[in-house]
């Protein structure tokens, strides 16, 4: 099996090398370049083409969430990890919304980075721990305080089970697939379940299933 090819963003000469020194102590990492700096990151991820690239979110000349929205669109195919020291959901969402699978807080880089690269690298979305703990007790808060009105009793067994393949990352083309089903009837359980629950994006989907517990 061909190792995962990771680019490491951090303005940090430090926090880098430390990043690098964890990363190739597993046998299925390869770290093919850095990056100082937003910039540095986008031409390094055009040369070099790696699988995924861990981006720090405050960095000169570009920051990081616009940095992954450019490697994003650029190249579909580089899955990306952002490293910040915010846990608000505002950072979260804009990260989701540029492209990001992965969130991590940098004080649990060192525990969880290694599963996070993993879960992308299969296209899969990884929250730290703390950040999911933080989006589970906001939504109980929210459900306590609308009196225990829960809309994803709402959505039908068929819906509950698109939307937790939609969550995971997975494309409507891949969803009907696996449910054998047309994609146009993955696309309009889709747009069901985005009304029911007042949904307005695939980011905002998978914020709602990591509160719900059905993803982390």
């Amino acid at each position: 099996m061909n190792p995962i090819r990771i680019l490491l963003a951090d303005d940090h000469t430090v926090m880098r090398t430390g990043l690098r020194l964890l990363l190739e102590r597993n046998p299925g990492f390869q770290v093919v370049g850095e990056a100082a700096n937003g910039r540095e990151a986008i031409d390094a991820a055009a040369a070099l083409n790696p699988d995924v690239v861990v981006m720090d979110v405050a960095m000169p000349v570009l920051n990081g969430i616009d940095a992954v929205s450019q490697i994003s669109a650029r190249f579909p195919k580089i899955a990306a990890v952002v490293l910040s020291m915010h846990s608000d959901e505002s950072y979260l969402l804009r990260a989701l919304k540029a492209g990001a699978r992965g969130y991590l807080l940098k004080d649990s880089a060192e525990s969880d980075l290694v599963h996070a690269i993993r879960a992308v690298s299969e296209g899969k979305a990884f929250f730290s721990p703390a950040i999911s703990r933080m989006l589970i007790d906001d939504y109980i808060r929210q459900l306590q305080q609308r009196g225990g009105e829960d809309s994803y009793e709402l959505l039908t067994m068929r819906e509950r089970e698109i939307f937790q393949l939609l969550a995971e990352g997975r494309s409507s083309k891949d969803v009907a697939a696996v449910l054998n089903l047309s994609p146009y009837t993955v696309e309009t359980h889709r747009g069901n379940i985005m009304q029911k629950l007042n949904l307005h994006s695939l980011p905002e989907l998978i914020l709602y299933a990591v509160r719900k517990g059905i993803i982390s």
